[in-house]
């Protein structure tokens, strides 16, 4: 049987009941990071990411969501800690949509990207990415195109670098554009990368650990 991960992408802009119950799930030290974001759009933003994650894991486990806790590891990926045993999961954010990503054994990364208007994606590529990456992101044929290139790769090494426990920067040169398995890591490890269909003009990606291949599920909201 293959493994699967599920991906819901949540909105953050939320009316000010649904925000109070979602920082009502959070525990003290989520709470402390929220209040330590100087924008309170900011604030929001973590604060209806880190309650969707808590509502979905909670009803996947069957367990009251303000119930469940996370340790952070060395370079902040967080893991399940109560109850012991639980699915891997990860979360990111991308102007006012959150993705959550919840799998099973196998270390998961989740990435949404929305292309950021007044960035040069092309100067950016060949400043980070590989060469070969760099001259993908240039030959688009238009501004729109290049844009979406440079974040889709973005996604794609963000996830990956999010499923093998690492910090992005020292990684982004690490090509993701010749197929879906790519290694990354300290030991470096194989990992699947597969980007994820969304509107909207983002670029969703989800990897987990290992080079078999997994069935990804997408949602909508909270309810799907």
């Amino acid at each position: 049987m293959r493994d699967a991960v599920r991906i819901w992408i949540v909105s953050t802009r939320v009316r000010p009941d649904e925000l109070a119950r979602h920082q009502a799930l959070l525990d003290v030290d989520e709470r402390a990071r929220a209040a330590a974001l100087a924008q309170p759009a900011t604030r929001d933003r973590f604060t209806v990411a880190h309650g969707a994650l808590r509502l979905l894991v909670g009803r996947a486990l069957d367990v009251p969501p303000e119930r469940l806790s996370w340790r952070r590891g060395r370079h902040g990926k967080p893991t399940l800690t109560h109850p012991p045993g639980g699915p891997q999961t990860s979360l990111s954010y991308s102007d006012d949509l959150v993705a959550v990503a919840v799998g099973g054994d196998r270390a998961v990364g989740v990435d949404i990207q929305h292309p950021t208007p007044g960035l040069d994606p092309v100067a950016l590529a060949h400043r980070f990415f590989a060469a070969e990456e760099a001259r993908q992101v240039a030959s688009g044929p238009d501004a729109a195109t290049r844009a979406d290139r440079f974040a889709r790769l973005w996604a794609r090494k963000e996830a990956v670098v999010k499923a093998a426990g690492g910090r992005l920067w020292p990684h982004l040169a690490l090509p993701v554009h010749r197929g879906d398995v790519v290694r990354c890591g300290d030991p470096a490890g194989v990992h699947r990368v597969t980007d994820v269909a969304t509107p909207g003009g983002y670029r969703v990606a989800v990897a987990l650990a290992g080079d078999a291949p997994y069935d990804v599920a997408t949602a909508h909201g909270l309810t799907g």
